[in-house]
């Protein structure tokens, strides 16, 4: 399977070249549009239960869409909901990703899609108390609102990351989530909840929120004012 990223960084598209009986899994919606013959099959992956909790705990879609290439081949292209830049990941049994909600665009069928309970540090925040591990084996394609910015922390250096902001970091990295401060600073400076990451490993940040998005959306849609 071919991978290429077009569009970017501002309104990415990931054409994914499949050969022979190929076949590449996308989050509901994600398609934009594959060539003649890709056979199309949405289910839910792995299971009822698996994928409702994905579903309702992790921000991901009930069900998965499949893509299966025919005997000549064939290509699908895929993209996020929100303008921004898309980045191509290898994951490997020992080199699992940790996603946030609604990172994950697409992957190969040789990965696996849980969600996870981040622990109890993580749990006040809402953002990141459940999160996506992305394990198995073959190349993930995640979707962020804005550009990407990658953060290369080594063994024990230390970097804090607003919630809304982070799309993945590696399984090696050290995290919990905590307030930036007392109730009256998050209320001044506008932030709340932010993520603490110590390395080895890298980080990969969004440079805009989609909750700060929805945030004023709701603020200034008429409806709001009623």
């Amino acid at each position: 399977m071919e991978i290429t990223v077009r569009h970017a960084p501002s309104f990415a598209v990931v054409r994914c070249g499949l050969g022979a009986g190929e076949v590449i899994r996308a989050e509901s919606g994600a398609m934009v549009a594959t060539s003649d013959g890709i056979a199309i099959e949405a289910k839910m992956q792995g299971g009822l239960m698996k994928s409702l909790k994905r579903s309702m705990l992790g921000g991901e879609s009930l069900f998965v869409t499949s893509y299966t290439a025919p005997a000549t081949g064939g290509w699908v292209d895929c993209a996020a909901n929100l303008p921004g830049d898309a980045v191509v990941e290898t994951v490997r049994p020992d080199r699992p990703l940790i996603l946030s909600r609604g990172a994950w665009i697409c992957s190969e069928a040789g990965v696996q899609l849980d969600t996870k309970f981040g622990g109890m540090k993580t749990f006040a925040g809402g953002e990141g108390a459940f999160l996506i591990h992305a394990t198995g084996e073959g190349e993930v394609v995640l979707g962020c609102y804005g550009a990407l910015d990658v953060l290369e922390l080594a063994a024990g250096e230390k970097v804090v990351v607003d919630s809304g902001h982070m799309v993945a970091v590696e399984d090696t990295v050290q995290m919990s989530l905590r307030r930036v401060s007392t109730t009256m600073t998050s209320l001044k400076s506008g932030e709340g909840f932010v993520f603490e990451f110590t390395g080895p490993g890298r980080v990969m940040c969004q440079t805009r929120n989609p909750s700060a998005l929805v945030a004023w959306l709701t603020s200034a849609l008429p409806f709001s004012r009623t």
